[in-house]
């Protein structure tokens, strides 16, 4: 089941390590199994994450999960359920993988695709990918919201979550 949430402050203020830390643990109930947060190095983006392990039960796996020598950062709940056609498409194109989880398929092919990447997937998700080197924030969401993925913007700060309850920490 798994629990994202993030936290982007738009006027480059640092995103709190403890607020962020709350924010994730708001939605623990959503992933027992492993949780981290990372915050970028700016430090005015910080993505959470709380983990149900299903696919990939090695640590690798575990999220906030980074990419291409940590260009791309990435937390992602739900099931890609074409990942392995995906993974042999992309081997095909030269991509090389550390795990067995959909979550790294994803971020190969944001890398390979850029946003058409979400209309090759067959599944239900929503993730958020962060890219260090183009300072931008992907957020995507399965076609029929199976997998919810809640947002708000004060103008200050940019929030998302999971779950609604997750804004009350």
């Amino acid at each position: 089941m798994c629990g994202i949430v993030g936290i982007y402050n738009l006027k480059n203020a640092l995103v709190n390590e403890e607020e962020l830390k709350n924010f994730t643990n708001s939605l623990k109930h959503r992933g027992p199994d492993a949780e981290d947060t990372y915050i970028n190095d700016n430090h005015n983006l910080g993505l959470g994450h709380r983990r149900l392990n299903i696919l990939d039960l090695s640590d690798l796996a575990n999220q906030p999960m980074l990419y291409d020598y940590s260009r791309y950062v990435i937390v992602f709940n739900g099931e890609i359920y074409n990942f392995l056609e995906l993974k042999i498409e992309l081997e095909e194109l030269g991509y090389k993988f550390k795990t067995t989880s959909d979550t790294e398929i994803i971020l190969a092919s944001y890398m390979q695709w850029g946003e058409r990447c979400q209309s090759k997937f067959n599944g239900m998700w929503a993730f958020a990918i962060w890219d260090n080197k183009n300072k931008s924030l992907f957020l995507s969401r399965d076609r029929f919201g199976v997998k919810p993925l809640y947002y708000l913007n004060n103008g200050d700060k940019f929030f998302f979550a999971s779950e609604l309850k997750a804004f009350m920490f």
